[in-house]
């Protein structure tokens, strides 16, 4: 794996350092080959608009489908971009908004969480121990789930430990967490938090862009038993190749909310980005996979666990 790996890396490394411009135009390239040669999930990506948006006329759903396809391209070569670029250039890129609130909460001992979704290059949310210079040790860790090609997986660890951040696999974040807190360490962590919670792990269903949506609350409860100030993460895009990361506290005292309250708060502002621009949102991944009807056919919940009917 590591002679793959290093041949990967010489190989994307000198892309990585063409200016932005360049790997615009790549992109261009690379979205004719993807939406119009291969089309990649295209009837995916048109069913989860058209159920999603059903208010568009078809005119409206092709543009957001075609400005989505461009957008995947530019972010697969902006991430690539994290190889090589300076502090100095990032900032130039991302705008980070809300750092003085998590400063604050530094300076008060507290931890951090930020909910974000597959919305905007998340990517370069690896920026944002670049956004709090009064705290230089503060740590920002990013949980993931391992990929299954090893080549891969390493170079993303590398694109989002490039400014300093911290990888976590998911299996291993709470003894990370409850490690950090035992020494006493400044930490923000960020959550991936629209995902599909595999069938076993499902506890809460919510209407999320017009569809009965499973979704994961563990991330909330690591929240609570930390007591960490939850932030959303409001990502835009006024431009190509520029980002603003704007968070929104949700809470700073977790426990004192009913219980799902924060997921649900989080979907509820996710929509909302959405609505807002529908085209920076991951809409080739297959959200709605699981459906409320197959989970009652197969599933029961004993004492809180979700256990197959036999």
């Amino acid at each position: 794996m590591k002679i793959a790996y290093r041949i990967t890396r010489a190989l994307l490394y000198p892309i990585s350092l063409l200016p932005f411009r360049v790997l615009y135009a790549i992109s261009d390239c690379l979205y004719v080959l993807l939406y119009h040669v291969a089309g990649y999930r295209k009837k995916l990506v048109r069913h989860h608009l058209e159920t999603c948006f059903p208010e568009k006329d078809k005119k409206e759903l092709k543009n957001i489908e075609r400005g989505f396809y461009h957008f995947l391209c530019d972010y697969f070569l902006e991430a690539l971009k994290l190889l090589s670029i300076s502090k100095e250039e990032m900032l130039k890129h991302v705008e980070l908004r809300g750092m003085e609130d998590i400063q604050q909460c530094f300076d008060e001992g507290q931890t951090c969480a930020a909910m974000m979704g597959h919305y905007g290059n998340w990517e370069y949310l690896t920026t944002l121990r670049l956004g709090w210079p009064r705290h230089p040790d503060a740590i920002e860790a990013f949980i993931y789930h391992p990929l299954s090609n090893d080549v891969f997986d390493q170079l993303f660890i590398d694109l989002r430990q490039h400014f300093g951040g911290v990888c976590v696999p998911k299996k291993d974040i709470l003894r990370y967490l409850l490690n950090c807190r035992r020494e006493g360490t400044k930490l923000l962590t960020g959550y991936l938090s629209d995902q599909t919670p595999k069938w076993t792990n499902i506890h809460l269903w919510l209407d999320f862009l017009g569809h009965d949506t499973p979704v994961f609350t563990n991330g909330e409860k690591l929240m609570r038993k930390m007591n960490n100030a939850v932030f959303y993460v409001d990502m835009q895009r006024p431009r190509r190749g520029y980002y603003i990361a704007d968070f929104k506290l949700i809470t700073k005292t977790p426990n004192e909310m009913e219980e799902n309250a924060i997921t649900r708060r989080f979907f509820e502002m996710l929509e909302e980005n959405i609505r807002r621009d529908p085209r920076f949102y991951l809409w080739t991944h297959n959200r709605w996979k699981r459906t409320h009807e197959e989970f009652d056919r197969r599933f029961k919940v004993v004492n809180g666990k979700v256990i197959p009917i036999s």
